[in-house]
């Protein structure tokens, strides 16, 4: 059982539960990302189950009919384990959410995300992006995060290539040789590639913040390029603004909600407080004044 203080961010261990609960945002206008939580295995069969449970997870969505997506995370499905075992894995998440059994009633698949860990993380990350978005025309997003100093850069290469991208600031505590660690840096950094995307990319630009002044410069943006966007926030992290987003009729973006959900709920607070301090407090924020 997941006690109040993770239940806050976790939407439950079943996939029921976690379906459940994106009913209940979709009631309110805002769509659902659904994260199994799990990550770093060492061994095939743990990240070839979870690659099963995304499978299922698919189906379910189109079965359902729900305003949901997928975000999977490289070490779940076998990255650490090796190349062949993560690309094997994705390949067949990304064919079932493309299959006529997760085909919702609109005709298109089940979108995929595909997660950014650590910077050790982002050149294979994004290779399997490049590959996947162009073969299913876009259907698969990835994630760059604002406080590597060659994010940048990268947001020229995704910039010709169909799919998503979702702009974070960044929750790893990187070296500083290779990202920017102080705050205001940071917040410069986002706010020079989010200009960049609502000025380079036709696919859509997903604001992944949930700094208010970020969203609302995404919104200036988004009036200067009319660059199609979204906005994602956490599950238990200033939902009362994101029920405001939705339902703000100045407000031309889709608002989702990233839902963590599945028994391995204590590893991923213990990890995400291990790697930075700040991420304790944030939670600590949150709760308080949520």
């Amino acid at each position: 059982m997941i006690p109040p203080i993770a239940s806050n961010f976790v939407a439950g261990e079943t996939p029921e539960e976690a379906l459940a609960h994106v009913e209940s945002l979709n009631e309110r206008g805002v769509a659902g990302i659904l994260n199994l939580l799990g990550e770093h295995y060492e061994e095939r069969p743990p990240a070839d189950g979870d690659a099963d449970a995304y499978v299922d997870l698919v189906e379910s969505i189109a079965e359902r009919d729900v305003n949901a997506c997928v975000s999977v995370k490289s070490s779940q499905i076998g990255l650490d384990i090796g190349d062949d075992a993560f690309q094997e894995n994705l390949a067949r998440i990304v064919e079932a959410a493309n299959a006529p059994e997760a085909t919702g009633p609109d005709g298109t698949g089940t979108f995929v995300w595909i997660d950014m860990e650590d910077h050790e993380t982002t050149d294979v990350t994004l290779d399997a992006f490049e590959r996947h978005a162009t073969a299913t025309d876009g259907n698969v997003g990835v994630c760059v995060q604002a406080n590597l100093k060659r994010t940048r850069d990268d947001l020229e290469r995704l910039a010709d290539l169909p799919g998503k991208v979702r702009l974070v600031k960044g929750a790893y505590d990187e070296p500083a040789s290779i990202a920017y660690t102080k705050k205001a840096r940071v917040d410069e950094s986002y706010r020079e590639c989010l200009a960049y995307m609502f000025e380079a990319f036709d696919d859509g630009v997903a604001v992944g913040s949930h700094d208010p002044a970020m969203i609302d410069y995404a919104g200036e943006l988004h009036a200067e390029h009319g660059t199609p966007y979204e906005v994602q926030m956490l599950t238990g992290v200033r939902e009362s603004a994101q029920f405001d987003l939705a339902a703000d009729p100045n407000v031309d973006a889709e608002v989702y909600q990233y839902i963590p959900y599945g028994t391995k709920w204590f590893s991923y607070f213990y990890r995400r407080i291990r790697e930075r301090k700040s991420n304790a407090l944030f939670a600590l924020r949150a709760v308080v004044g949520r």
